[in-house]
């Protein structure tokens, strides 16, 4: 398994996860893991006392920007920095309808979905602790009946975005677990959800900017949305 690396230093390596790899293993399955890639290309094992490796989690069918660090002292400072929402994130969405207010914030609280385990819930009676979430976003472009929105967690809840979407009545296309009645569309067979940057402080001082160009799945959906494939192809040329 090879794994495109966006950004690399004596501390962290960034690379572009594709949808359908797990960050980590979750002891229940044997399959490739983004971390095993980690392992084997650095030959680091991550330990109690000298803790390497991924420093935050992308969904297994969310394709993006995912973060590792090569040394204790590195993991340390990168954990803190996401803990401490130093690390500014922005994701693409796909979505069905569009929200009628352009732009502006989610602010709902996300707990556990009392129907299905899997699952997370923005409703007030949702299961066990409601821990705060927010997340922002813009509409960049509109279809008939469907939007590309970029969202901007400024919280790290278990599938925030996917669950804020469907909170407001937009969920992401593709989404199996989130909006399962829903059609397929824009030629995506996949979550519609792409980390697409990352802007991140280092441990030598510095702030990187690391973007994962759109994937060959979800190139297609671009082109419904006229003048935003080529806005992104000018992004990836400045990064």
């Amino acid at each position: 398994m090879e794994l495109p690396i966006l950004y690399e230093d004596a501390d962290v390596v960034a690379v572009s996860k594709p949808a359908g790899l797990i960050t980590h293993s979750d002891g229940r399955t044997k399959e490739d893991t983004a971390e095993e890639w980690f392992k084997c290309t650095y030959n680091l094992e991550s330990t109690e006392s000298s803790p390497v490796g991924y420093v935050h989690r992308l969904d297994r069918d969310t394709s993006g920007v995912l973060v590792f660090a090569k040394t204790p002292a590195a993991y340390e400072f990168m954990r803190k920095a996401f803990h401490d929402r130093e690390v500014k994130k922005e994701y693409l969405a796909f979505v069905y309808g569009a929200p009628k207010k352009k732009k502006g914030t989610i602010d709902f609280d996300i707990g556990r979905s009392r129907s299905d385990f899997r699952l997370r819930s923005a409703q007030p009676k949702a299961k066990g602790r409601l821990r705060e979430a927010l997340t922002n976003y813009e509409v960049l472009s509109e279809t008939e009946g469907y939007a590309l929105m970029k969202m901007i967690p400024e919280t790290g809840r278990t599938h925030q975005i996917r669950v804020h979407l469907k909170a407001i009545h937009h969920p992401i296309v593709g989404d199996v677990l989130y909006s399962p009645n829903h059609p397929a569309a824009l030629g995506i067979t996949r979550l519609g959800l792409h980390a697409y940057e990352l802007d991140v402080p280092l441990p030598s001082g510095s702030r990187v900017r690391i973007v994962a160009p759109i994937p060959a799945d979800l190139v297609p959906a671009l082109a419904y949305f006229p003048g935003v494939s080529e806005k992104f192809a000018l992004r990836h040329d400045a990064c």
